[in-house]
């Protein structure tokens, strides 16, 4: 003789619960990645294989007019060392990013580049990774 118990266990797993967290964390994650903007100008970057990492570091703008740019911020060429200078004289982990639009002579990014140099900061060159 075979009895049966009244409580049966059923294997079944209810999603709902974790499907509304996933929409939740979704929705979070698309918001807050909209928020993330980066201190620079809209350049037309050279084509290159390769990506710039940008982590509180000072960014310098050449536009195709010949416009210097720090951080968003206009600077005439004759004050950009001193300016530079005292961007990153508290900070040896900062570094300069050279972001020069496309069309612009090599002179120019080679100026600065001389001026990190001569003060011994980091430079990197920024392309367009695409």
């Amino acid at each position: 003789m075979k009895f049966r118990s009244r409580n049966r266990v059923t294997p079944e797993f209810n999603m709902s619960s974790m499907t509304d967290i996933v929409f939740l964390l979704l929705i979070f994650f698309m918001l807050t990645s909209t928020m993330v903007t980066t201190n620079a100008l809209d350049l037309n970057l050279p084509k290159a294989k390769g990506k710039t990492n940008n982590n509180q570091n000072v960014s310098v703008n050449i536009t195709k007019e010949l416009e210097y740019y720090i951080d968003k911020e206009p600077v005439a060429k004759d004050n950009l060392e001193a300016k530079l200078k005292s961007l990153l004289a508290a900070d040896e982990g900062k570094a300069i990013i050279l972001r020069a639009e496309q069309g612009v002579p090599i002179e120019n990014a080679v100026a600065v580049m001389d001026i990190a140099y001569r003060n011994q900061f980091k430079i990197v060159l920024a392309v367009d990774p695409k």
